[in-house]
């Protein structure tokens, strides 16, 4: 009986984890600037933003679950921010980690992303995007949040099984540099907003309390980790 129910996993799970071919050079740097074109200018940016807040909330919640604290909820807002709430100890490594993974969540989750298309594992990077989004949708406690990741959900889906190899690659690689140049803005933005004043309960300054490490130096490592991504990831999308 094993046996038989194993036999038809067996042909999916080798489509999944095998390798692709490597798109056409084109195709990189088409995705490249789609991407560019959705960060960089303010309009598209307000929208897509989102899709960063789905990376760091979620980096917030998975560090909060691997550190043994309770996760309670996450909450996304139209605005972009979002909130995720977790029980513990209100101090100690669980906290400063859980406090630490939201901003450096969305460039490792493009390093990460990059290293699989550099490995020529593109369904693989689809289909695991997807098992992810769903994980989250389970812990999210509002309606706008929840729309949001459904949506979100549903386009890789869509990409995943009705689309060719060559429009899986470019929407993989567009994906991935999305979240490798989205990963670097949301710290400089941050930055302006506390130099004037502003974002006072950010990541940074509830990593400065739990820490007593000034929130400046914490503010250098979002950057670090992001900019660091940005060039190692960018390394391998661009290898060919």
């Amino acid at each position: 009986m094993h046996q038989l129910a194993s036999v038809p996993l067996a042909p999916l799970w080798d489509e999944v984890s095998g390798t692709q071919p490597d798109p056409d050079l084109w195709v990189v740097i088409a995705s490249l600037v789609a991407a560019l074109a959705v960060v960089v200018p303010h309009g598209p940016w307000r929208v897509a933003r989102n899709a960063v807040t789905i990376a760091h909330e979620g980096g917030h919640g998975l560090v909060a679950l691997l550190t043994g604290r309770t996760l309670t909820g996450i909450r996304l807002h139209s605005d972009t921010s979002g909130l995720t709430v977790s029980r513990g100890k209100p101090h100690g490594i669980g906290m400063i980690l859980t406090a630490a993974g939201g901003y450096t969540a969305p460039p490792l989750l493009g390093l990460g992303g990059a290293a699989l298309l550099d490995s020529g594992r593109i369904t693989l990077l689809l289909w695991l995007a997807t098992v992810l989004l769903v994980a989250m949708l389970v812990m999210i406690r509002n309606a706008y949040g929840a729309l949001t990741v459904i949506l979100t959900g549903a386009l890789f889906v869509l990409v995943s099984w009705l689309t060719g190899p060559q429009v899986q690659a470019a929407f993989a690689y567009a994906v991935v540099w999305f979240l490798l140049l989205g990963g670097v803005r949301p710290a400089f933005e941050l930055q302006a907003k506390r130099s004037r004043g502003g974002a006072g309960d950010s990541d940074a300054d509830q990593l400065s309390r739990l820490t007593n490490v000034p929130a400046a130096l914490w503010l250098f490592l979002f950057h670090a980790v992001s900019l660091c991504s940005l060039i190692g990831g960018g390394r391998w999308l661009l290898e060919m």
